[in-house]
């Protein structure tokens, strides 16, 4: 859903209208999950992709930690699984992001993102075999068409490309790992399980950040960008975005998979001067149309 995709699926809250208040805390996650891609975008040619999510895993864990410390005992049967989400979750959708990032404009990256909740679906029928049904079927198609127009786009060059097929196999692993927390920690505490993942992502990707560090230290910038990476768009983000699911109940919570792209493609234009070229453009709309048909549920009828 997200370049921090979360990976707990917490009971759904009981449907109420959304407030004031909750639309704006949705604009605002909208806003930091968009500028996570304006930020990678600076700081990876200065960091290098690996170390860059190194620091990015390991700010948002000290921001979680307590949340995973407080409920150790209940996360403790699960490590094994908890590390293996952590690294589709986390360590490489982070990694293949950041790569993206220091090769193409951030927008790429943004648009690829919306994926997500295309692919969970995708997912969901190839390895449990759950229904797609024609609406979603229709969804899909649109989906992958909008893949084809991004990576077939000449306007950007070949390194679009590349950083278009990177986004894509990077929001691949988040459905994966979304399916899979579906059906392994069913019960556990959301926020405790994504700190827990994003710990375990941390000390697994390690050993090559170090082996990665950049010869040239970064300025000062690309390391401000690198801990509100971790700080903002990863730890605080998450509390935002579980915050959002009780208030607001998950149906609406994931509509910030529209407001993404859009203040992705919004910030790298205003602080990067970055364009929407057409082939971005036609592939948001294929995308989102996409997404859109996938979470759209027509309202039941009534008895005569």
């Amino acid at each position: 859903m997200s370049a921090a995709a979360p990976v707990s699926s917490p009971p759904a809250a009981p449907a109420a209208g959304i407030d004031v208040r909750g639309l704006a805390e949705l604009l605002l996650l909208g806003a930091i999950w968009g500028g996570s891609f304006l930020l990678m975008r600076i700081a990876a040619p200065a960091f290098g992709a690996v170390p860059l999510v190194e620091l990015r895993l390991l700010f948002g864990t000290v921001v979680l930690l307590p949340f995973a410390w407080m409920a150790r005992h209940r996360l403790r049967p699960f490590l094994g699984r908890l590390a293996i989400i952590g690294l589709l979750n986390s360590a490489v959708p982070f990694v293949l992001f950041a790569w993206a990032a220091a090769r193409a404009p951030a927008a790429i990256g943004a648009i690829a993102n919306s994926l997500t909740a295309l692919f969970a679906v995708l997912v969901a029928w190839l390895m449990f075999g759950e229904r797609i049904g024609l609406r979603r079927g229709i969804g899909l198609v649109a989906g992958l068409a909008g893949v084809v127009v991004l990576v077939a786009g000449r306007d950007a060059g070949l390194g679009s490309a590349w950083a278009a097929v990177a986004g894509t196999v990077a929001a691949l692993c988040y459905a994966v790992a979304a399916n899979l927390v579906k059906r392994w920690l069913v019960g556990l505490p959301p926020t405790a399980t994504a700190a827990a993942t994003l710990a375990f992502s941390t000390v697994l990707l390690a050993p090559l950040a170090v082996a990665q560090w950049p010869a040239t230290a970064p300025g000062g910038l690309a390391w401000l960008c690198a801990v509100a990476l971790g700080v903002l768009c990863t730890g605080l983000a998450y509390a935002l975005y579980f915050r959002l699911l009780d208030r607001v109940g998950p149906s609406r919570a994931a509509t910030v998979t529209y407001l993404v792209p859009l203040f992705g493609v919004a910030w790298a234009w205003a602080l990067l001067d970055e364009p929407l070229t057409a082939t971005m453009a036609v592939a948001g709309l294929l995308i989102l149309g996409g997404v859109a048909l996938n979470q759209f549920r027509p309202a039941p009828r009534g008895r005569a």
